[in-house]
């Protein structure tokens, strides 16, 4: 039987158009192959039929789509590049779409990088997996019904977020189910490493996808009852008798080459209050801790080894804010990075009164080593609205740096004990009761060198943390649902 319709790029390289028809063709399920294409000049080619589109992932697109889904199923490739099928791919995601009745299903893959063959799996799809760069792959098999059932939701006409906005839309009623067998090899353009990649969502230049992003998941966050409406709960900065205003919090395990110069830049903040700095030297072996005992003369240094071996960046932070010595806010500072000015602290700590905020998120300046600029550039997070900051917070993957909190707040709440996603978790559940004050002139300097930890993530690392990230997600709307229940009831 015919059960499949096709829609795939067509690509500027012809023999790979042609390759990925061969492979479809060889599956006797394909009924009709679509191209699709942005160039109004395109020919169509023998056995397919060519539909004119403005964008791969535009609405108007996925409409279309929908329309000529008349099979049981829908096909969607997403690359330019090569397909090539697993043995028996299609006839294997179909069975497990009859037993499972899913919406979408998509898979593990092979990636040809540089001429080799290379495991590419993905992550198991979640209610709070949002990010709109969560990775199905390049291979997405639709239930023709449920696609169909989904754009007909699609109120918005995006020229970005089409292909976001369908699958939310999707998962709102249709299990988005993840296969993992490899059941397809594509081919690699982006060999960026991973910490090359992790700042695309706040390039600058992708402000005008953002924005539409934005759109798209406020409108599901409504759809299932996460959404916040911007009332937050005043906070009056009473609580607790604190020796100083503010401490500086540093986590650090083996960072010799660049623990003094973020000590330093603490150490020359310009304040109108008393502050002091605890550095929490998490069992370093490669000459850190002598290099932070150089600072030892200074009072407002507190340097802290913890007596468990237990303990994640989280579990560090908690050990800090939880010292006597604490001040009423806590702010973070990397062990590579550095503050930007003198009057970081202070633009900090003002920030809490001016904006009545359990949080404070600055804005970040990208540098080499050496501090000179580089791309994306300056990082602002223009996205963290206060109408609209703790919504869209559940889309994107970070929250800005630096960050500073209230530490009573941060005393109660306290840190996951992780060594990655661990300041995300607490700007969601922070954000749930109070506003997420904001700074737009750069404070910090984010450093990027080859030590940083996540420079050069292995696929498994990248998929482990984004899981956790999804997980985060997940909870937190679990709560934020359950919560809007209880208002209403």
């Amino acid at each position: 039987m015919k059960r499949i319709n096709c829609f795939i790029p067509l690509s500027p390289d012809p023999e790979q158009t042609a390759e990925t028809l061969k492979e479809l063709r060889a599956c006797e399920a394909v009924n009709t192959i679509y191209l699709l294409s942005t160039d109004p000049e395109a020919q169509p080619i023998d056995g397919t039929t060519l539909l004119s589109v403005t964008g791969l992932n535009a609405s108007a697109t996925l409409r279309t789509i929908a329309r000529c889904s008349d099979t049981d199923f829908t096909l969607l490739y997403t690359r330019h590049t090569t397909l090539r099928l697993g043995y028996f791919a299609l006839e294997r995601m179909m069975r497990i779409a009859d037993d499972s009745g899913a919406g979408l299903l998509y898979a593990d893959a092979y990636q040809q990088t540089d001429g080799r063959l290379v495991q590419a799996p993905v992550i198991d799809y979640q209610m709070g997996s949002l990010r709109d760069d969560f990775n199905f792959g390049s291979l997405l098999l639709f239930r023709a019904e449920a696609l169909r059932e989904a754009a007909s939701r699609m109120t918005s006409d995006f020229r970005h977020a089409g292909l976001y906005d369908l699958r939310l839309k999707l998962s709102q009623k249709a299990l988005l189910l993840h296969i993992n067998e490899y059941l397809y090899t594509d081919v690699e353009s982006d060999t960026r490493r991973s910490g090359e990649k992790m700042f695309d969502y706040v390039d600058p230049k992708n402000r005008e996808v953002q924005i539409e992003m934005e759109e798209a998941c406020t409108e599901h966050l409504k759809a299932i009852g996460g959404y916040l409406a911007p009332r937050f709960e005043p906070i009056a900065f009473d609580a607790g008798d604190f020796p100083c205003e503010a401490s500086v919090i540093i986590p650090v395990r083996n960072r010799a080459r660049t623990i003094a110069d973020a000590i330093g830049s603490v150490l020359k903040q310009q304040t109108r209050f008393k502050f002091n700095l605890i550095v929490i030297d998490n069992h370093s072996t490669d000459g850190t801790t002598e290099v932070i005992d150089r600072f030892a003369d200074d009072e407002r240094v507190i340097h802290l080894i913890p007596e468990r071996n237990d303990l994640g960046i989280g579990g560090c932070w908690n050990l800090g804010v939880h010292h006597p010595r604490c001040g009423k806010f806590a702010v973070q500072l990397d062990s590579d990075d550095l503050y930007a000015s003198e009057r970081t602290l202070q633009t900090l700590v003002d920030a809490f009164y001016q904006q009545n905020c359990g949080m404070v998120v600055g804005t970040y300046q990208m540098t080499d080593f050496e501090l000179n600029p580089i791309a994306p550039g300056i990082i602002d997070h223009r996205e963290w609205t206060p109408e609209n900051g703790r919504n869209n917070a559940l889309r994107i993957n970070g929250l800005g740096a630096p960050r500073a909190f209230y530490t009573p707040l941060l005393r109660q709440v306290k840190v996951p004990n992780t060594s990655y996603g661990e300041d995300y978790a607490l700007g969601l559940n922070i954000s749930r009761r109070y506003q997420i004050g904001r700074v737009y002139e750069v404070v910090y300097l984010c450093r990027r060198w080859e030590g940083n930890s996540d420079a050069a993530l292995s696929i498994e690392k990248s998929n482990a943390n984004n899981l956790y990230k999804d997980r985060i997600r997940t909870w937190e709307l679990q709560a934020r649902i359950a919560l809007n229940k209880n208002l209403h009831a």
